[in-house]
């Protein structure tokens, strides 16, 4: 088996998993925030990984730049009289009921916002030619005002890119130095405002991402680098510093990828039907996975819709290093502020004096404070002295506030795992929950049993699963292009789908090397709608092929929305094509079946607060002295390294041969029996 090293960063802890001869080492150190290649290095230095190790890295690089406003000094050039359309927007309202609402700061101010007389028609049709001159005074005036990167997007350039092309050939010969997004690169689709937003998101982080990816691979030295993108597929460092813009949910896509495909192995299927639930220190990330990995043609990063295939993925502020504090009307709040790697948790000792989820959880004797790599036992008591000052706030003892503080987050995670299954039309009483990330484990049994959901697989490796799921991933590349025609006319002449599903296989190729397996999709629409679903569209390209695409689109509407319109025309709006190529995935063989008695795995009891009241004496597991085929019953603990498992009362667990631990709730079981 190759060398294979998987790297996720996160707000607090940066995860690796590297995998050698079928040996696998988990490790984790905290993210150094200004500079995250410095905590790749110290982790690549610990685990010795050989000098041709294939590394798979998950970042939170552009997405930090975006949120933060610290990406590059970017200006954009558009059609004369289309310099306003950042600013202009959509008439979305965040706030239906607020009379004055602040619009956000668009990343290019207006300053830097010009435009060239050209223009494209609607059909396509050349109506006013670009003037090759006049481009010279806007690199005068890119190089007086001090641009950084460049992004280009031109009216109807998805139809006729000439002119953008030629744009930006002429001025990055007059300013080599100048980094340059055209948005027929980066998203050739209908939709004007959403092409200038994801352009210029590419072109406001790429100057950022770039340099870092630098950084990287001089830590990296002659290793293989790989980078995960938004839709769950890795993609080569040149490419992913040319087009950053995919990089975005990175990290999170990671983790998604990771528990499917621990969902099919333990389930046995290759379609199973889970809720993936990370619980990082800063962050919690949900997907619905309903036999299938979730993609969405869009996605919102803070308040910037980003147009680019990405994993259906739904993020709040909530996780181990979120802030609990009192607000002036005397209510418990947690997050979304965090305490992240620096200082961090009241009890890691690094001079935070906030308190915080994995705080209360300590306070909880939930976490024991001797396993932790961090923290000592004055900073342990430094945790009950901060619960003890919250508690006073709201008149209660530590350990009430601390159960609290649980209950405010859980209440925000559940939300988050119902915006992405009830909102949706999916009921999560059918799904299995797939907890990771090193607070995931913790509140698993709580969510579930708030959701009513069964089954709950806790992976061998919980708290760096998103780092394993970089390894388990496809290299892979998507393109789209927009395509405005009513389905009727498709299916009666299939052969103009048929050729641009051909023209885009042929680019997906040319970027991906060697002989990808090719997919593609529709975004349809019924006539007159705004907005469109995407469904898959069978290849080859033919008459009966794109009839199920518009009845399954019939099927997805009726789902998402509770109704569809059989009689209603249907439009197609984009053609996508995705290729994939094998990543370098590991595999692990399954291990014998033991005996079902657990007792051998036992490291003792210890009290534990699961509800108000008195603590309840919980016997403590090492997992890693977990075989196949054990069993025990809740309320437990299981201790491993980077997580701790807390299995509630009412929850039997098992063990199955890839080391999963399999929850199933007794009151349904014994239902069923």
């Amino acid at each position: 088996m190759a060398d294979l090293v998987g790297i996720d960063v996160g707000g607090t802890f940066t995860d690796f998993v590297h995998i050698r001869d079928e040996e696998v080492v988990v490790h984790k150190v905290l993210t150094s925030p200004t500079d995250q290649s410095l905590a790749i290095g110290r982790g690549l230095a610990a685990l010795s990984a050989g000098p041709e190790a294939v590394i798979i890295h998950g970042t939170t690089t552009a997405t930090n730049a975006l949120l933060e406003r610290r990406g590059a000094k970017t200006a954009l050039l558009t059609t004369q009289g289309f310099a306003d359309v950042l600013a202009i927007g959509r008439q979305n309202r965040p706030h239906l009921y607020r009379l004055a609402q602040q619009r956000p700061r668009p990343l290019v101010p207006r300053a830097r916002r010009f435009a060239v007389n050209e223009r494209v028609a609607a059909n396509g049709a050349v109506l006013t030619p670009l003037d090759p001159e006049a481009l010279k005074e806007i690199a005068a005036a890119l190089e007086a005002c001090g641009a950084e990167s460049l992004a280009v997007i031109f009216l109807f350039s998805f139809l006729d890119d000439t002119h953008e092309r030629t744009a930006g050939r002429v001025l990055q010969s007059l300013l080599p130095g100048l980094r340059i997004s055209l948005s027929t690169d980066i998203l050739p689709e209908y939709r004007e405002y959403e092409r200038t937003v994801t352009t210029v998101v590419n072109a406001y982080v790429q100057p950022v991402v770039a340099q870092y990816l630098e950084r990287l691979m001089t830590v990296v030295g002659r290793r293989s680098v790989w980078v995960m993108q938004s839709n769950g597929g890795t993609i080569d460092v040149p490419k992913a510093a040319e087009q950053p813009a995919r990089l975005v949910l990175s990290g999170p896509a990671g983790g998604v990828v990771g528990a499917f495909k621990v969902a099919q192995q333990a389930l046995d299927t290759d379609a199973p039907q889970v809720l993936t639930f990370d619980m990082g220190g800063t962050s919690t990330d949900v997907a619905l996975c309903p036999g299938i990995i979730p993609r969405t043609a869009e996605s919102m990063i803070g308040d910037l819709p980003l147009r680019l295939p990405s994993t259906r993925i739904h993020t709040v502020g909530a996780g181990g290093g979120s802030i609990a504090r009192v607000d002036a009307g005397g209510a418990l709040r947690v997050g979304p502020e965090s305490a992240g790697a620096s200082p961090g948790p009241v009890c890691y000792g690094k001079g935070g004096a906030e308190v915080t989820v994995t705080d209360a959880n300590l306070v909880l004797g939930r976490l024991e404070m001797a396993r932790f790599e961090i923290g000592n036992k004055h900073s342990a008591q430094a945790a009950h002295e901060a619960l003890a000052r919250l508690g006073a706030l709201l008149g209660l003892g530590p350990e009430q506030a601390a159960l609290g503080v649980i209950r405010v987050a859980n209440a925000t995670m559940e939300r988050a795992l119902r915006r992405v299954s009830v909102e949706q039309g999916y009921d999560p009483r059918r799904y299995t929950l797939i907890p990771f990330g090193g607070a995931g484990p913790l509140h698993a049994c709580d969510l579930a049993e708030a959701l009513g959901v069964q089954t709950i697989i806790v992976p061998r490796h919980p708290g760096v699963l998103s780092a394993l799921g970089l390894l388990l991933a496809d290299v892979t590349y998507t393109t789209a292009r927009a395509l405005l025609r009513p389905m009727a006319k498709l299916i009666g002449d299939h052969n103009e789908a048929a050729a641009l599903v051909s023209e885009l296989s042929v680019q997906v190729a040319a970027a991906l090397g060697g002989s990808p397996r090719i997919s593609a999709s529709l975004d349809l629409r019924y006539l007159g709608q705004s907005y469109e679903l995407e469904v898959p569209l069978c290849l080859p390209v033919g008459a009966p092929h794109l009839e199920a695409s518009a009845a399954a689109f019939h099927a997805a509407h009726q789902q998402r929305y509770g109704y569809s319109m059989l009689e209603r025309p249907v439009e197609c709006v984009t053609v996508r094509v995705q290729g994939s190529l094998p990543g370098a995935k590991p595999t692990f063989a399954d291990a014998p079946w033991a005996t079902s008695d657990a007792s051998i795995a036992q490291v003792g009891h210890r009290p534990v607060w699961l509800h108000s009241g008195e603590p309840t004496m919980v016997p403590c597991y090492d997992r890693t002295r977990l075989a196949a085929g054990h069993q025990f019953r809740g309320p437990a603990l299981l201790y491993q390294y980077g997580s701790t498992v807390l299995v509630a009362a009412d929850w039997r667990v098992g063990i199955d041969r890839q080391h999963n631990a399999i929850l199933h709730h007794e009151a349904h079981t014994n239902a069923s029996d």
